[in-house]
């Protein structure tokens, strides 16, 4: 309430009032900002601190939190460390006791519903992680097409501690893929038992041509033997992490990348070469400007492109020492940037097939294609954006093979990303 007086915000995810501006995460990314208006017949007041509480203050202090429809950019919650976050719908709050609500646009039955309580409970940690140590009171999913209220058992302390052990697990298990692909299928004693939260792929299993198969995917053990030949290669020998060595300088950010993250970059200079160094995600490598005008070593970094200019990606298992300060028998084996590998010729069957739009952070709509290649052994994540959607792609369906040449290296969390250029990447079905 005394903040609110004051004209502070108690949130750290501001939410959204009638008659004032909302507020964007990124607001040099809203196109013409300055010229909205966001006034309403009405809006809060508030007394002077001290004075009495009256109905409308209460209810502006006991009203739900919610996300502002208004925003189109994401509004997340950030774990101090920076290594999680998540975007919540809804927070119930009237009785002094916080629970946590997802709003879901279908129903119980669909095959994603059994995920809810994994995302609830996350929901719930990160509370726990960013509101210092509160434990929520209760965890729902609100499902709108079949107007049913789904409730959880929320996390205790004695759980908060093993939460947080699993999630860094999990975190940097994706950042730790030395070779950027995903071996698939496992081996049939790794391979899941029980069904995961909404997905079943964890459940196919393979060893010495033996399957285990789920029903849903007993057409992936029949799908033919991928030949690999010139010009194609195996997505296990898609160039992944390298090292390499140069003169660091120039450095700038935080600014936004392709992605509109606000992300740290430099400059490697070797001779009267030069390539950019960006992080890979926001907070992926904090220390990229300690040893700026210095020769430097970074080791593990990720070589990809980004309109037709090379660039390495650094994450958090990306290395940077300072020449000076590393002996002879530590250097690794370095790559020449004119020979970094930045394209990818690939081919293989499409196991799985996804279709998104919406908005850019700066309110720009946004189209993507996204599908997963397996040549047999390993999967990656193709993408395509916007113009690079073309009917070929849209015609594919899983089971169908498909070849690239030319195709980009992209990263995210440390796992390859294809991306096809209408311009640069020719596609063929097979």
């Amino acid at each position: 309430m005394e903040q609110r007086r004051a004209g502070e915000q108690p949130f750290t995810v501001p939410e959204p009032c009638l008659g004032l501006a909302p507020t964007f995460p990124l607001p040099d990314k809203v196109r013409d900002g300055q010229f909205r208006s966001w006034e309403a017949p009405s809006s809060p007041q508030w007394s002077a601190n001290g004075n009495d509480v009256t109905w409308h203050e209460a209810w502006e202090c006991a009203r739900p939190w919610f996300k502002d429809p208004r925003v189109h950019q994401p509004q997340r919650l950030y774990h101090p460390e920076g290594w999680a976050s998540g975007e919540l719908d809804l927070v119930l709050r009237w009785d002094g006791k916080t629970r946590i609500v997802d709003i879901k646009s279908g129903n119980t039955a669909s095959a994603f519903s059994s995920s809810l309580e994994h995302q609830l409970r996350f929901y719930a940690w990160l509370w726990h992680e960013t509101h210092g140590g509160e434990l929520v009171h209760g965890m729902e999913g609100w499902y709108l097409e079949s107007s049913e209220r789904v409730s959880f058992a929320v996390p205790i302390q004695e759980e908060i501690g093993q939460l947080t052990a699993a999630y860094q697990g999990y975190h940097s298990a994706m950042q730790d893929h030395s070779g950027g692909v995903i071996a698939f299928p496992a081996s049939n004693e790794e391979a899941c038992k029980l069904d995961a939260a909404g997905c079943s792929w964890c459940l196919v299993g393979r060893s010495d041509g033996v399957w285990t198969l789920p029903e849903p995917f007993e057409w992936v053990g029949a799908l033919p033997k991928i030949e690999t030949k010139q010009p194609y290669a195996p997505l296990r020998q898609v160039q992944g992490k390298v090292s390499v060595r140069g003169r660091l300088t120039g450095a700038w950010g935080p600014m936004p990348n392709h992605f509109s993250e606000h992300v740290l970059g430099a400059v490697l200079v070797v001779g009267d070469q030069h390539i950019t160094v960006e992080e890979s995600e926001p907070g992926a490598c904090p220390n990229l400007h300690e040893l700026l005008e210095q020769e430097v070593v970074l080791i593990d970094a990720l070589p990809g492109v980004w309109r037709d200019q090379a660039r390495l990606y650094v994450d958090a298992r990306t290395q940077m020492v300072s020449l000076s300060e590393m002996a002879d028998e530590d250097m690794p084996e370095l790559t020449r940037l004119g020979l970094l590998r930045t394209r990818a010729n690939v081919r293989g069957h499409v196991l799985s097939i996804n279709r998104r739009s919406g908005k850019r952070v700066d309110g720009k709509p946004w189209t993507m294609m996204s599908l997963m290649l397996w040549d047999g052994d390993h999967v990656a994540e193709v993408v395509a954006f916007g113009a690079s959607i073309n009917q070929r792609l849209l015609s594919l369906r899983p089971g169908d093979g498909l070849a690239m040449t030319g195709a980009e290296l992209g990263w995210r969390s440390g796992i390859l990303q294809l991306r096809i250029d209408n311009r640069k990447t020719r596609v063929e079905t097979f």
